[in-house]
Formats: C-alpha cells, structure tokens, sequence
C-alpha cells in the first residue's frame, strides 16, 4: 500500500517543477525529500521520475499515478473541508506578504479587525515591494499588483487595477496642460522602481477612441520606490507620475491632483491585484482571510468609489 504523505510530496514536485520548491513548501532538505520519493518508487515497484542533474520528467508509470494522485488530493481537501466546517472559527498561523503601500493602506485595518474577531490566529505581515518567493520563504498568501505571471500557485482576482496619469494643479498652472501624448512626455515625470518593476513606459491610443497604440518613454530626474513618496512628489509639483488609483488615499481633490489626457486610454493589459497562495495552503484561515480582503475593498473597490469625493 503506498503511503499517502508520499504520494502528496510525488504530487507537490510535480506541481513545483522543482524538487528544491517542494521541499521549501514543507520545511525539508533535498535529500530527504528525494528519499521519501525514492521509497515510494520502491513501494510501487514502478519508477515514476526521469531525473537528470538539474531537471526531472515524468515516465509513463508517473503520469498514470499523477493522475490519481489528483484524485487524492481531492478527497483529502474535502474530508479537510468537512472538517473545517465543523470548527466555530479560524485559528492558527497566518504569514503573509505584500507591496508596502497595499499592506498599509488596506491590509492593516484588515488584520486588526481580523485579529480582533478570532483572537486564536497568529499573522506575520512582511511589507516589501519586492515580490518575494512564496514557497521558499513559507507564505501562506502573497497580495500581487500586476500582471498574473503563469506559474503552479493559485490565484484570486481582489480587484481590477486602474491606471491615470496625475498631475498637481500648481504643475499643470507652471508648464500647461498636455493635450497630446508628445504633449506629455516633454514635461517631467516622477517614475517608480524597484528591483521587479519600472514604470517609465506609456502605452496610449494614438488618438481619443483609436484602436491603434503607440509607447512613449517617461523622462524624469525622480526615480521612487515608495507610493507615498510618489504622491506627495507629484502634489509638490516635482512631476506627472503614472498611478494606480488603489495607491490614492484620498480622493484627486483632496490630494490637490488633475488627470492628465483623460480622453486617452492607457493599456495597462492584463494587470490587477491579486492574492496567491500555495496550492497546499487552502485551508479555512486562507480563505477566510482572502474574503475578508475583498469584502473590505469591496467590487467596484472602495478607491473607485472615493476618486471623487468631495469635489
């Protein structure tokens, strides 16, 4: 009879792609983790990996077993969610990481309420604008701004992102404003980046209500890794930035703020605010959480719904 805890680990290397990823999701060394695999072969009588020296491939034996190994895991996760439905709340620990100015904004008065209501949970909140490796460094659920990169995790939409161009009053006042995108990239920019990402390229419609697009280059003397400092630089006047209105926390006139070339569309295919999470990670805590994120942010999210206030 094989062993099940086997089976799962045969399941999670598949699914990792990687032997180092599936012994990081359960705190184990290489080593080990290749024995256990190895016993099971030897429990089977069957070899289900083709290993070389830095990659491995299913035989015809192990594609046949995934299959059911799928089947398991299923099941597991329907006994587990039975289970948990018999529990009176969430409890345990939670580690989670996210940009630094979601975590702030949104995720903080989450957590105490959070904590507040199930006094049971223990939660790590990192802050970092640099995506981390959920599997290595042991998240249970990562909140991502962006493109939804092709990968073994699993993924919930939170919301849609929204991106404008911004400009203070006092700026558009001291250099005018931009009618055309050529307009607009002779004027200053202030551009995010950090180690994954840098925002200093425009895709616009050639025209209000073309199809056809053109990228353009932003110029700027300002280069920030933080969106409060972002903000506050372009309510000084220091420059136009390109900005998610998620990273707004308070409406355009409070802030003091304009939206440059709003005839135009700016692609910003394919990107939102996600959370992801380990596939073996969907427990009732996870889940609970992830809701009470996207109850919080609401749909439309509440930075829609707020744009305009008090103008």
């Amino acid at each position: 009879m094989p062993n099940t805890n086997q089976l799962l680990l045969f399941l999670d290397v598949v699914q990792q792609g990687s032997f180092t990823k599936a012994a990081a999701l359960h705190n184990m060394d290489n080593s080990s983790l290749s024995k256990q695999i190895k016993k099971l072969e030897a429990d089977l009588g069957v070899q289900l990996l083709n290993r070389s020296t830095r990659s491995f491939s299913l035989t015809s034996a192990g594609e046949d077993i995934l299959a059911q190994t799928h089947v398991l895991q299923d099941t597991l996760d329907q006994i587990q969610g039975i289970a948990d439905s018999y529990q009176s709340e969430p409890k345990g620990m939670l580690r989670i990481t996210t940009p630094i100015y979601f975590g702030q904004q949104y995720l903080q008065p989450i957590v105490s309420d959070f904590m507040k209501r199930y006094p049971d949970v223990q939660i790590t909140l990192s802050l970092n604008d640099k995506k981390a490796d959920i599997i290595a460094d042991q998240y249970d659920i990562a909140f991502r701004i962006g493109k939804l990169a092709e990968s073994n995790l699993i993924a919930r939409k939170i919301a849609d992102t929204h991106f404008l161009l911004v400009a203070s009053k006092g700026f558009v006042e001291q250099h005018g404003m931009p009618e055309t995108p050529q307009d607009l990239i002779k004027l200053p920019a202030i551009i995010y980046s950090n180690r994954d990402i840098r925002l200093d390229h425009l895709r616009i419609n050639e025209s209000p209500g073309s199809d056809l697009y053109h990228s353009w280059k932003m110029k700027g003397n300002f280069v920030v890794s933080d969106v409060r400092t972002i903000v506050a630089g372009v309510s000084d006047g220091l420059g136009y930035t390109l900005l998610d209105l998620s990273n707004l926390h308070y409406s355009m006139e409070e802030l003091g703020l304009v939206t440059l070339l709003p005839d135009y569309h700016i692609s910003r295919l394919d990107t939102a605010i996600y959370a992801i999470y380990p596939h073996r990670k969907q427990t009732k805590l996870v889940k609970e959480f992830i809701q009470s994120v996207q109850d919080y942010i609401g749909s439309p999210p509440m930075w829609e719904k707020n744009r305009l206030k008090k103008q």
